[in-house]
């Protein structure tokens, strides 16, 4: 019992450091930032946030283009991928053959595994002229009187980053999904087929109404993963800071403005501007998830 007893308060203080440390790393990034950022934050102060002049030439910085980027970005990748992904969810858990189901999960997987320069990479290469050549053209002719699709077409844009950023969080979105659909029990779903519901209808009310929650939670997880993505964003999207309604323009992100200006800061006030930028990336992040655990926990309590 003694020797039992010592285990346990090991294994205690093991999983309290373990916590502190997280815990720690997270403050200690936190004053990282604030530090470099400090410099540019008491030159510019909550302007920073609202000015949309990014000029290195004449110091004169502002993050509300690369905010509304990374936003919009985000936003777009989210609208195009969670139907996708849901479906695709639905399709290996309800329909599926167990081989073309095991087949699409590793397809997933591997979708999951590509480097992020490689979908930059394709999206330059692929993407790109097929938005400019072909998808830009055809948005154009039918919506074009909407401002979200008017002006040059280039295929380095917003759209483009967009559709890049959908398919890199398809598979966390999609592969959670299925994983909250097959731990639906079985029982449930065979009680409403038997009072008469259609395969939709069970789908409907037993499958997604009862794993909502988890459904937001992994769309959360794919927008995080959207906002903080790098290499891809800045390949594709034009690194021009910008701000329009327009999908066909080139934009920046938070993310893709650190990656290209960062080894070309040399004075004070533009690197300490750039961690600026690095702290904004993460209290958007931080705000995102506080708002997801609000929600979450509201839906938990109204299921």
């Amino acid at each position: 019992m003694r020797k039992k007893d010592y285990s346990d308060k090991v294994f205690e203080v093991i999983l309290k450091l373990s916590a502190a440390i997280s815990l720690s790393i997270v403050i200690l990034l936190v004053l990282v930032l604030i530090k470099h950022s400090f410099l540019s934050i008491k030159t510019f102060k909550l302007r920073f946030f609202i000015n949309t002049v990014w000029d290195p030439v004449f110091e004169k910085f502002g993050a509300l283009p690369f905010i509304y980027g990374t936003l919009l970005t985000s936003f777009l990748a989210l609208v195009i991928s969670v139907p996708i992904s849901i479906s695709i969810a639905l399709f290996l858990s309800e329909f599926a053959e167990r081989k073309l189901k095991e087949f699409l999960s590793v397809v997933i997987t591997l979708l999951a595994a590509i480097p992020s320069v490689i979908y930059g990479l394709w999206g330059i290469f692929v993407l790109a002229p097929i938005m400019r050549n072909y998808v830009g053209p055809i948005l154009q002719k039918f919506f074009g009187f909407l401002p979200f699709f008017q002006g040059n077409i280039y295929g380095l844009d917003y759209l483009s980053a967009s559709v890049v950023l959908s398919i890199m969080i398809t598979p966390t979105i999609s592969s959670i999904s299925k994983e909250l659909f097959d731990a639906v029990p079985k029982n449930l779903k065979e009680a409403a087929l038997a009072l008469g519901a259609t395969k939709y209808e069970m789908i409907k009310i037993s499958v997604l109404k009862t794993t909502k929650v988890g459904i937001i939670a992994a769309i959360l997880l794919g927008l995080g993963r959207a906002i903080g993505e790098t290499m891809a964003v800045t390949m594709i999207i034009g690194n021009i800071p910008n701000i329009s309604l327009s999908l066909f323009s080139s934009g920046a992100t938070l993310a893709s403005v650190i990656a290209n200006e960062f080894a070309e800061a040399t004075e004070d006030l533009y690197l300490s501007s750039l961690y600026y930028i690095g702290l904004v990336l993460f209290l958007v992040t931080l705000i995102l998830n506080i708002i997801s655990k609000f929600l979450i926990k509201h839906l938990s309590k109204t299921k």
